[in-house]
């Protein structure tokens, strides 16, 4: 009882703390940042444009890199609601290259607990650069972030994707700027928006964050042909003489015609064994990878889309994914690492003139994988085969070739005509298929045609 009662007096305190928050409103960047550090309150940002740069000056940044302050504004406070319907804050990449931060800095900090955002716009404008920044981060923990929207730019170079690297193993050294980090547990992203003209990942999960969930929300890069790259007659790549930093499947570390790039890093990516993750009804656009969550622990995705990606969805053990569509018009749908997954593709009917070597590769034990069309016999111009025993490419990269690896107990249905490759390393599987079967070097495989 004792336990029962305790937890109505949070209850009460909670709701009657949100009841009766004082109502402020604000009208300048300047009130913003004071407020931000203050809790219990329900701020409201005057509709408008705001320049960062008009609060900002360069010698409070010179203040701020004396103090180690990286940050922009930091939302320190607890159990604030922000509600910045109409507000749109331009913020200058030059900024970052004046603060001179340490790498993997944010700009601006959720650092607080019980807080709601919801409305606003960042819009980063100008050609500066910093090494490794995000722009926004929820850090704290019980947070909800509601229809934000942020264009991220500010990266060098920009417009190769990960051809030439991406951290310490790199033929160019790379300034990346990212979207929005989440290390805070407990937090709900709702209905946010990412537009990446910048290399670094749209969403992302670090530091063991727990309880996550996403819904509504959508992230879209650019692409570019690697023919394009390859016409270049001077920059960074050219100087490099389009050298990479992986090796292709000719055994050469040189960028390799007939294939697309996206010029960011993945839609939503986690890092770590992240627990408990939720993602509804969200999408990738042109992002390198539009859901890599391999690493993570207990993911499940319900009716989320990947469109022109790399690679749509790559995870690992214990992932569950109901409802999930791909194009794979720019590489795979999908990369199974994991065991014990139970996934349902379809694959759209959308292609490209590009290459794409696999639609999907599933590896280690006791998977359930479904693949469907969009639409009843519809026939893509291509067949890619699924490969059943193999590992994904070094990194992800198309590129580059793809080994054997063990799998076992798994369950396939794949009612798309794409045939089937099964490797040496294979065994103790069934497969209902309508495509063929290309090769079978399995033990143990029961093959049905369906």
């Amino acid at each position: 009882m004792s336990q029962v009662r305790s937890a109505l007096i949070i209850l009460c305190i909670c709701f009657f703390s949100d009841l009766f928050a004082k109502q402020i409103r604000i009208s300048s960047l300047e009130e913003l940042s004071e407020y931000a550090e203050k809790s219990g309150n329900s701020i409201t940002l005057a509709p408008g444009i705001y320049k960062l740069a008009e609060f900002l000056t360069v010698d409070s940044l010179e203040a701020r890199r004396n103090r180690k302050m990286y940050q922009f504004i930091t939302f320190s406070g607890d159990n604030n609601t922000f509600n910045f319907k109409g507000v749109k804050i331009l913020v200058d990449t030059e900024l970052r290259t004046i603060l001179k931060p340490k790498i993997h800095s944010t700009e601006f900090l959720i650092s607080g607990s019980g807080n709601t955002i919801s409305g606003l716009k960042l819009e980063y404008i100008g050609k500066g650069t910093s090494p490794g920044g995000v722009a926004l981060e929820v850090a704290g923990n019980n947070n909800i972030v509601r229809g934000v929207t942020i264009h991220v730019t500010g990266s060098y170079p920009y417009g190769y994707g990960d051809l030439f690297g991406k951290g310490r193993e790199s033929v160019i050294r790379h300034k990346k700027h990212s979207g929005f980090l989440v290390t805070g547990s407990n937090t709900k992203i709702l209905g946010c928006k990412l537009y990446m003209k910048s290399f670094g990942h749209g969403f992302f999960i670090q530091k063991n964050a727990e309880n996550i969930y996403f819904e509504d929300c959508y992230v879209e890069g650019e692409v570019r042909k690697t023919d394009e790259i390859l016409g270049e007659t001077s920059g960074p790549a050219f100087d490099v003489n389009f050298k990479t930093w992986t090796e292709n499947r000719s055994g050469e570390y040189k960028v390799t015609p007939g294939y697309v790039k996206s010029l960011c890093e993945d839609g939503f990516r986690t890092y770590g064994r992240i627990k408990n993750i939720q993602f509804k009804n969200c999408t990738a656009k042109n992002t390198r990878a539009g859901f890599e969550l391999r690493a993570a622990s207990n993911v499940n995705l319900e009716n989320c889309k990947a469109i022109g990606t790399e690679r749509g969805f790559w995870v690992g053990d214990n992932a569950i994914l109901e409802n999930c569509k791909g194009d794979a018009a720019h590489g795979p749908l999908f990369y199974i690492e994991g065991s014990s997954v139970k996934a349902q593709f379809t694959l759209m009917s959308t292609t490209a003139n590009v290459m794409v070597h696999v639609l999907g590769t599933i590896q280690e034990s006791n998977n359930e994988v479904v693949i469907k069309t969009e639409k009843e016999g519809t026939i893509r111009p291509s067949k890619v085969p699924i490969l059943i025993g193999f590992s994904p490419p070094r990194h992800g990269e198309s590129m580059s070739p793809i080994a054997d690896f063990e799998t076992s107990g798994l369950k396939l249905t794949n009612e798309t005509r794409m045939p089937l490759i099964i490797g040496g390393q294979a065994k103790d599987c069934e497969l209902k298929t309508f495509g063929s079967v290309i090769e079978n070097k399995g033990t143990k495989v029961n093959i049905i045609n369906l």
